[in-house]
């Protein structure tokens, strides 16, 4: 029997916020949308009820005005009117701001079609978009080609194209690789895209930093989820201890977490992190040049000088 009552203006927005205390009547109409159609025996099932509250629960809708209704007989069932959408006030003042500050997050990496989509979501909320976010790839005091980078790997992604990229890594210079982008992540203030390896076959995350030549194929492939890693604990740490004068702060909390960092004396800093010593941390902290003492351990002290030796050797 189709139930087409439709309840318009204020009796409409009456009956919807009555629908919004029910809970099992606002999941029923989710699980119609979402699957188009099912049975009465398996949204009881589903929310622990008897059918016949099903059946109570689905006059309650239609007196709200959804257009659902049941049909007998083998192939029946329950389901909504097709092209139903639900109504925009069923969304919360704060929810409408978080949708549009969403868009406006993807639109400032360069979507414009994200634009468009916020112009007309701000019309029909009725809510002002927060012009809140802005994202600049390139790295201060030169204009580089890292926006445009970021969002040829983005469209790569979304569009499933394999990528033709020239990579900088730890042990090889300049290695050219085929790579699946599945995925872009920021972690640790850094831009990386995970994605398969051609070549090793293999799950890879690549630094976006390291990417030096890159381009866009024809090819598409098929995606997969990528791989969930368990960290661990990096291997052969030691406890390296730091001083700094209060002239480095400003590079200090940019670079170490809050909780690694001790205020002394006269504003000086101190520091203390589980690091691994290898070639990457002897020239991390010659960076710092004079403004760094090394507390412990003592034979870092002794690499450091021997370096800075060699440095000074080198430019004489």
């Amino acid at each position: 029997m189709l139930i087409t009552m439709i309840v318009r203006n204020s009796c409409e927005h009456t009956c919807l916020e009555v629908i919004l205390q029910e809970s099992r009547l606002f999941k029923i109409v989710y699980q119609l949308l979402e699957k188009g159609h099912v049975t009465a025996p398996e949204l009881a099932k589903q929310f622990e009820v008897s059918v016949r509250t099903i059946y109570r629960d689905i006059d309650a809708l239609s007196e709200a005005g959804i257009p659902v209704y049941a049909e007998a007989g083998r192939n029946g069932g329950i389901s909504l009117l097709e092209d139903f959408t639900l109504n925009k006030i069923l969304l919360s003042a704060k929810e409408k701001q978080e949708i549009l500050a969403s868009l406006q997050s993807l639109s400032a990496v360069g979507a414009s079609y994200d634009k468009e989509i916020m112009t007309k979501l701000s019309a029909l909320f009725q809510e002002n978009a927060q012009d809140w976010f802005e994202v600049d790839f390139s790295r201060w005091g030169e204009k580089s080609k890292d926006n445009e980078k970021f969002e040829d790997i983005k469209h790569a992604v979304l569009a499933h194209k394999a990528m033709k990229i020239v990579y900088e890594s730890t042990y090889h210079s300049g290695s050219e690789r085929i790579i699946h982008p599945l995925k872009l992540m920021y972690k640790a203030k850094e831009w990386y895209v995970k994605a398969f390896c051609t070549q090793k076959q293999e799950f890879r995350i690549f630094k976006l930093n390291r990417i030096i030549e890159w381009e866009t194929l024809a090819e598409k492939f098929e995606p997969v989820p990528f791989p969930e890693y368990k960290e661990t604990e990096p291997q052969n740490e030691t406890n390296i201890v730091l001083h700094f004068p209060k002239e480095m702060a400003y590079r200090v909390y940019d670079e170490f977490d809050r909780n690694q960092v001790e205020r002394i004396q006269n504003g000086e800093l101190l520091v203390s992190a589980q690091m691994v010593v290898d070639d990457w941390l002897t020239g991390y902290l010659l960076s710092f040049g004079t403004q760094v003492d090394i507390v412990e351990p003592a034979h870092l002290r002794s690499t450091i000088a021997q370096k800075a030796k060699e440095i000074y050797e080198n430019l004489t």
